[in-house]
């Protein structure tokens, strides 16, 4: 999703990469929640900020025949053709959506960016039928320790990088720890049956997660430099990261969901 301040920017040449490897590391997970719901045949669903929709397209795969899926995001995007399946251009921070409407809302990666989550929160949760689910995935960066690298130096400077992602990130008005507040703000807004559940992986030079992080120093190269990194640190982090030996954790992703009570 691209809006102002929104560091992740889908004009970006790179954002391509970026959907692909969020999609590579996360995807099983948020599938494997969200098949959980029951979610089926006439299901009513939305994908809040779906930029690549691989999930949209799950999920209409799932509500098939008779069910629907809408993919919104603040920028046109191609979720491909599917007849269950539409994308939306729609401001989830302005714009207006049906109440009680949608069986299952899902948000990925979104709400931290979003000075105004909280709101959006209380908005989603409107827009749920009674019974409905919404599912809600965020990182908490506090959490992803280097555990090996060719040498302290090395360690050093993958932490520099990824405050200063971190810095960015503030500076534009998100909250990158949001994810272990995420369980909290749900149950604010009236929902019920939560279950807030912390992931974490492995970072190696295969790992989908590690190339994310490998990617957003091209992604974010111009934020990086603004706040303090250089070109020539940019390029020594990735062969850090591109190490044989390299190894860290993830940061924490927090899959939460909650249901709407029965009317």
């Amino acid at each position: 999703m691209t809006r102002v301040g929104y560091v992740f920017d889908n004009a970006n040449p790179h954002s391509g990469e970026q959907h692909r490897c969020i999609a590579t590391a996360h995807d099983a997970m948020t599938t494997e929640r969200l098949a959980a719901t029951g979610v089926a045949d006439g299901w009513c669903c939305l994908d809040v900020g779906t930029g690549g929709g691989t999930i949209a397209r799950w999920l209409a795969d799932r509500v098939a025949p008779t069910g629907s899926v809408l993919a919104t995001d603040v920028t046109p995007v191609d979720v491909g053709g599917h007849p269950n399946l539409t994308a939306a251009v729609h401001d989830i921070t302005a714009d207006p959506l049906p109440d009680e409407h949608f069986d299952l809302v899902v948000v990925r990666l979104l709400l931290q960016h979003l000075p105004e989550r909280d709101a959006v929160v209380a908005k989603l949760v409107r827009a749920l039928k009674p019974g409905g689910w919404l599912q809600i995935e965020e990182f908490d960066t506090s959490y992803e320790p280097v555990l090996l690298t060719p040498d302290e130096r090395s360690a050093r400077l993958y932490e520099k990088f990824l405050a200063a992602k971190k810095t960015l990130m503030r500076r534009a008005g998100a909250d990158p720890e949001w994810g272990r507040r995420a369980a909290r703000v749900m149950s604010a807004a009236g929902l019920v049956d939560i279950d807030p559940r912390p992931y974490v992986r492995p970072r190696h030079p295969e790992s989908a997660d590690l190339l994310l992080q490998v990617h957003h120093t091209y992604h974010l190269r111009d934020g990086l430099l603004s706040v303090g990194m250089t070109d020539e640190e940019l390029a020594e982090v990735r062969a850090v990261m591109r190490d044989p030996s390299f190894r860290a954790s993830s940061s924490l992703m927090y899959s939460v969901q909650g249901r709407k009570e029965l009317a």
